[in-house]
This record gives C-alpha cells, structure tokens and sequence, in this order.
C-alpha cells in the first residue's frame, strides 16, 4: 500500500537571507522503501548565489531519493567520502565533505587536486565556500545542500530527516556530544599552522562513555539513530548499514575514519579510468537516465545522462 505525505513548506524570513524559494518535497511510504520527490528547493530564504566563495546559481532540480523502512546495524561502518549522505524532510541533501583540497598552485588557495591530502571542511571553511546562515551552498549543477545543521529546521521536531541508510537522523540541543576533538599541535605539511578545523585531517575521533559514536551515532528512546550536532563532524561522515544506491557513488564499505583517510594518488592508472570528478557530482542523488550536466576543467559545459561507467561510478555521461 503507498502512503503519501506532502509536506507543507512554509517560507521562513531571515535577517541574513537574500532570496525565497518556493520549495516541495513529497513523501511516500511503499514496497519496504522511504521515498521523497522534491524540486531540491528549501523551505526558507536562503543566502545569494553566485557570491564570492561560491560562483554558481541556485535551480530547481528533479529529485528523488529512497531509503529501506527497515535499516540494520552491520558489524562495521561505509564510510561515505562524497556525495550526499542523507537528505532532509525538506527535500534538501544533507552532504558534509567537499571535494576542495589546499593547492598552493590555485589562484583561490584549493582546488579539487587531492595531492596535497588536505581536504577543506564545509563549515570550517565556509567564507572560502560561500555557505550562507542555513550552513549550505550550491554545487556546479545548482543544487542546494547541506553542510551542518539548518537554523531554520532545528525549530520543529528533532527529526531533520533520514540518511542513506535508512536510520534517522534528529537534531537535540541537549543531546550527548560528538566523540571529535581537534588534534593538539601543528600541521606537518603545507598549509601548515595550528590545527584549527580548517581541513577534515585537522580532527581525530576520541570517543568516550559519554559521546557519540565514530559516525555521530547514538541511541533515541532505546533505539538506534544518527545525530546531526553543532561541532564536527556536524553530520554523519560514515553509516552503519547499507547506503541506498540512490545516494553517494564513493561509498567504500570498511574504510578508515576521515582523520586516517589518506590522499589519492593523481598518477594512478585506475583514477585516470575514472570519470571526471564534476561528472560524478553532478549525478550525486540521481537516479540512472537523469538529465545531467557538468563542466570539464577548461571545457565549455556538457549535458547529459547519468549513467554507471564499468566501474560502477554513477556520471554525467554527454
């Protein structure tokens, strides 16, 4: 039987916002799975784009995105690198990580370059990344996202939506903290400086009795469910059970915590088999036979499908 649920998305004013949209999101409940259709629109005003840390304009999308009903712990967590790792009752993803990385060689100081293993952190650098008050931007496609907790959301219900895996995830002022501190001393390498919670690799996972899980995970009226908090790592980076497919391609099952991760190799064979990275992102939360675009470095913009390449990466292909 589906059951659908639309949601009334009530325009919120903010002080700091520039522009309103008239956001949708659909719910629907079917076939063991939690679906929502949405414009990718939010349901409050948000900052201008382009800005001077974000030069792209926001747009309607075509979303839709599904979860099990019925999630289920594994023996150890997906981390997800890229990509969306939940979305919002409003419709909107919810997506932590960039794909900036620090490049002495860049004009703007970073760049999608991974060498130097220095990935930037949406909201430690979100002057750099133009977020606006709601901890959101817009990517190269025009999509609205999420990289911490919206002000605006935190005033109604604790549930701020589902992750890719199914379980919730709620928002508590008083709820226990993360189990991530920043790391004491220096950077070894360039950008070097004090670790200040600029780059991903500036944190490490202490944990303790009294703090959340690896992946911002705790319990909920005696149940299991994720936490977004007000400090790193904001949202869920990592997910205890089976990401749907509709969500991020770079779920790599086992992986290491982001302050273990290491830098990919730009001369490996493999990585040059893969699609460009903007062609990936582009069809981040997309389903297979979307329309898709993307710009290549130095090349004018391509639209097209999104399609699985041979090594199962979802991409723009023109």
């Amino acid at each position: 039987m589906r059951r659908l649920i639309t949601l009334p998305l009530v325009l919120l004013s903010s002080a700091l916002a520039a522009h309103e949209h008239h956001g949708h999101a659909q719910w629907s409940e079917h076939n063991g799975q939690r679906c929502v259709t949405s414009n990718g629109l939010p349901n409050h005003a948000t900052g201008q784009f382009p800005n001077r840390g974000n030069p792209h304009r926001i747009s309607e999308q075509a979303t839709h995105l599904c979860v099990t009903l019925t999630p289920k712990k594994n023996p150890t967590p997906t981390m997800i690198d890229r990509g969306a790792i939940g979305v919002a009752i409003n419709g909107v993803p919810f997506r932590p990580e960039t794909a900036d990385y620090y490049d002495a060689s860049s004009q703007r100081g970073f760049s999608r370059n991974p060498q130097s293993g220095w990935n930037l952190e949406g909201l430690g650098a979100r002057d750099l990344l133009g977020m606006d008050s709601n901890n959101a931007h817009v990517d190269e496609r025009g999509l609205y996202h999420y990289h911490g907790v919206p002000p605006t959301l935190k005033k109604h219900s604790s549930l701020l939506g589902y992750a890719a895996d199914g379980f919730e995830i709620h928002y508590r002022a008083n709820q226990p903290p993360s189990g991530y501190q920043l790391k004491p001393g220096q950077r070894p390498t360039a950008p070097y400086g004090r670790y200040d919670g600029t780059y991903i690799e500036d944190w490490q996972y202490v944990g303790g009795p009294n703090t959340l899980d690896r992946c911002n995970g705790g319990e909920l009226d005696g149940r299991f469910v994720y936490f977004a908090t007000d400090s790193f790592p904001f949202f869920p980076r990592c997910l205890w059970g089976t990401p749907s497919a509709d969500f991020s391609p770079r779920a790599r099952p086992n992986a290491a915590q982001p302050s273990q991760r290491l830098p990919a190799r730009t001369n490996d064979a493999a990585a040059r088999r893969q699609p460009p990275a903007a062609a990936i992102d582009a069809c981040s939360g997309r389903s297979d036979g979307q329309r898709c675009q993307f710009s290549p470095p130095g090349r004018p913009s391509l639209q097209g499908q999104c399609r699985r390449t041979p090594q199962g990466v979802a991409a723009c292909v023109p």
